[in-house]
């Protein structure tokens, strides 16, 4: 139980930055294709879901998810206790970007290697499709922190298996057009 609390508390911003281009997809604010439109061997580098505004809201929401944690863990010993970094330290926002932006480019990766597979947008490339976001928020935070084998192994295992549930949520929500 400890790895599941720790690994929900510590990737929550990037689990929020992962589902800000869902919610903010009727903004119109840096809605440009990150690739430019453009293509290598014949696919769209990611496609024209993978927008600016995503990448934009989701370092927003990074950031913002770990300033309210940071006011959870000042206040709640339960909280202090779960968590694998001190949320107080000087660079707790760099690592709400970090987390955010990794999640997000992880994602971005992942879609440029599904159009070399030939996955179409929105079909579902399992397993990929559920820890692409959790390699990219693990990877951009590496260099600052320090976790354990058994920490990436675990979040990759359950997130994994908990990806698909919130996707049927935000389908059954009308978010998402699909349930994958």
């Amino acid at each position: 139980m400890p790895y599941f609390l720790q690994a929900l508390w510590f990737l929550l911003p990037a689990g929020v930055a992962n589902m800000a281009p869902v919610l903010v997809k009727k903004i119109n604010f840096l809605n440009y294709p990150v690739d430019g439109g453009k293509y290598f061997l014949g696919e769209r580098l990611f496609g024209d879901s993978k927008t600016w505004r995503g990448l934009f809201f989701g370092a927003v929401a990074g950031v913002f998810t770990i300033f309210i944690q940071r006011l959870f863990f000042s206040q709640f010993s339960l909280v202090r206790s779960i968590s694998v970094i001190d949320y107080l330290d000087k660079d707790i926002y760099m690592i709400g970007f970090l987390l955010g932006l990794g999640a997000l480019f992880g994602d971005l990766i992942k879609s440029f290697f599904k159009r070399r597979a030939g996955v179409a947008p929105g079909h579902p490339w399992v397993p990929f499709d559920q820890i692409d976001w959790i390699i990219g928020a693990l990877l951009a935070v590496s260099w600052l922190i320090d976790l354990s084998w058994q920490f990436w192994l675990f979040s990759l295992f359950i997130f994994g298996l908990l990806h698909p549930a919130v996707n049927i949520i935000g389908y059954w929500l009308k978010l998402k057009s699909n349930r994958f």
